[in-house]
């Protein structure tokens, strides 16, 4: 080694920082390719006693080097925190898992009980997985507690292989009396995609104690979203959810609502730039608002989010007394739905809550058109296969089967057939048919759950365009029209949330995803929603998320203008009524 390299070590060690059990080599830059490079650094890991902690971060070490350091590690059997990113910049990725595996095999030699190990900014792809594989499945992590490999290009395969790891991890914990309690997970940035992430979430489920889950940036869609949402119920001790510039669209958000309703200490959740859009949006409101009773953060940014569904997340925050920050920016409000929210978020005296608006991308120019590129590389796409991830009441009960990649009961109980005459009127609705059924008409209510809201919404309408001045006909579509919607909103605010987005995406007057049944309005509907909105049954609340959109200018309302008008001038003395009660 040159004489000028040795100084420039020397200096650098210098610097080391040595206390509180931690020797600290950050940042310092150092090259260190072979054994005589690392000389000085060994001999002050070998005379540090007590050891606990290891600061290697920002400097570049080599195959000779990492097993110079190896050697010094076998008998730190105190050591418990491993600070090793950003240690292989310049390296050959080959290099990478061999340097691994001796820093491995020395902890395990040793008898180390690791707590953390950070070994993010390390681009050692699946190989470098492989190299910590043996060091992860051994006692030496069954104490571990937090695991950092952001931005390590783990790819599918290391993803997979990082699982299988966690797993037996917890096995073999499990057998010795003590299971792992991993509580931070932070893999942003590895291209673990649906598999990968599908794969993890397998281990997130057998471990159970996550506080911490961090998956930024890692080409998810709504395949790997449903597994992991699946995953985080199992664990209720969860305090932060990043899972950032993922694609969530509307079956991967409401699973994450669904998992969410059942997780008590949540308090910051990241899915900006996560394309929740705006029937995502209500169910994420809905959340909000039966649930996540200490909630701090929420950032749901740059999910092309229109101004009315942002609303509904604004009003559904305003009883969150831990609440500290809303974040919708870069959706599309436009300026005057920005000026709207601000608005409201000031009359919620919660103005300060609400972060800047500054990068929102305008009303969207096609509100009533369907995206065609959303599910480009998914033909069997249907927007009421989403509707699986509403049904939240009986998804513990019974044995998960897949079909065509959707969640499903394969013990669910058959439904009782309906009686011949509900299935003819339901077929070919009709004044005449609907007055016949007779004291049978409150029987279509057992036609509809509100874990089917295509359904259930697309039988409400039917039976509220039969709607007449004609007093017979106006009691028994009114009758029908209340027993169905008390059915339809009497389960959890999620939904209920559901059903009404679902409605309004039917009506044509909210955005849908997917191949969606509009139907033409006529005056009749809207006519009976007023009649029903008047109705004890029909919360207040609810009354205020229809509110929100149908005083909105929207294409579909235009040819039932009066009774448009009707509806919202009844919605607005109902959600005012709401706001003097409190």
């Amino acid at each position: 080694m040159a004489s000028d390299d040795i100084a420039q070590l020397a200096d650098a060690l210098s610097k080391t920082h040595v206390g509180d059990g931690e020797l600290s080599y950050k940042g310092l830059g150092l090259k260190l390719d072979n054994a005589e490079s690392v000389e000085e650094l060994v001999c002050e890991i070998e005379q540090y006693h007590g050891l606990r902690a290891l600061r290697l971060e920002g400097n570049t070490v080599g195959v000779d080097a990492a097993r110079a350091i190896a050697k010094a590690l076998e008998s730190k059997d105190q050591l418990q925190r491993c600070y090793w990113s950003d240690m292989f910049t310049g390296r050959l990725r080959s290099e990478i898992p061999t340097a691994l595996r001796s820093l491995g095999s020395a902890l395990m030699s040793a008898g180390a009980r690791l707590t953390e190990l950070d070994l993010s900014d390390n681009a050692f792809g699946p190989d470098g997985v492989k190299g910590i594989e043996q060091l992860l499945k051994s006692p030496s992590c069954h104490t571990l507690r937090e695991l950092r490999l952001n931005n390590c290009g783990m790819g599918i395969g290391g993803g997979k292989i990082l699982a299988e790891a966690l797993i037996e991890c917890h096995r073999q914990s499990l057998a010795h009396g003590a299971p792992l309690k991993l509580r931070v997970f932070i893999a942003g940035r590895n291209r673990l995609e649906n598999e990968g992430a599908s794969a993890l979430a397998k281990a997130f489920q057998v471990i159970g104690s996550l506080e911490e889950v961090h998956m930024p940036q890692n080409g998810i869609n709504y395949a790997g979203v449903m597994a992991l949402a699946s995953a985080m119920r199992h664990n209720p001790e969860l305090r932060l959810l990043n899972l950032n510039d993922n694609t969530f669209t509307k079956r991967g958000t409401l699973a994450m609502a669904q998992a969410l309703r059942h997780l008590r200490n949540v308090q910051v959740i990241n899915f900006g730039d996560c394309l929740v859009r705006s029937e995502g949006a209500i169910a994420l409101a809905a959340v909000l608002r039966e649930g996540l009773p200490i909630l701090k953060e929420l950032n749901l940014s740059f999910g092309e989010i229109t101004e009315a569904a942002a609303l509904v997340v604004a009003q559904a925050v305003t009883d969150k007394p831990h609440m500290e920050k809303v974040d919708l920016n870069g959706n599309c409000l436009g300026e005057e739905g920005c000026e709207a929210l601000r608005e409201a978020m000031e009359n919620m005296d919660k103005g300060d809550m609400l972060a800047s608006l500054s990068d929102d991308e305008g009303e969207p120019d096609d509100e009533g058109e369907e995206d065609e590129d959303d599910h480009e590389n998914d033909d069997d796409y249907d927007d009421d296969d989403a509707s699986d991830d509403c049904n939240e009441d009986n998804e513990e009960a019974g044995e998960i089967v897949k079909e065509n990649g959707i969640t499903r009961k394969d013990d669910s109980p058959a439904k009782p057939q309906s009686p011949p005459e509900i299935t003819s009127f339901l077929s070919c609705p009709s004044a005449e048919k609907l007055l016949q059924l007779g004291e049978m008409r409150t029987d279509l209510q057992q036609t509809v759950d509100a874990s089917d809201p295509h359904k259930a919404a697309d039988v409400l309408l039917k039976i509220a365009s039969l709607y007449s001045e004609e007093p017979e006909t106006k009691s028994a579509v009114f009758e029908t029209i209340d027993a169905v919607l008390k059915k339809l909103l009497s389960g959890s605010a999620l939904q209920s949330y559901c059903f009404l987005s679902t409605l309004l995406v039917t009506m044509g007057i909210l955005k849908g995803e997917g191949k969606v049944k509009k139907v033409s309005l006529v005056p009749g509907q809207l006519l009976c929603l007023e009649h029903a909105v008047q109705q004890e049954y029909f919360p207040q609340h609810h009354a205020s998320l229809l509110y929100t959109f149908m005083s909105k200018k929207s294409e579909a309302l235009e040819s039932c203008s009066s009774a448009s008008e009707n509806l919202s001038s009844t919605l607005e003395k109902k959600c005012h009524g709401q706001r003097l009660s409190h």
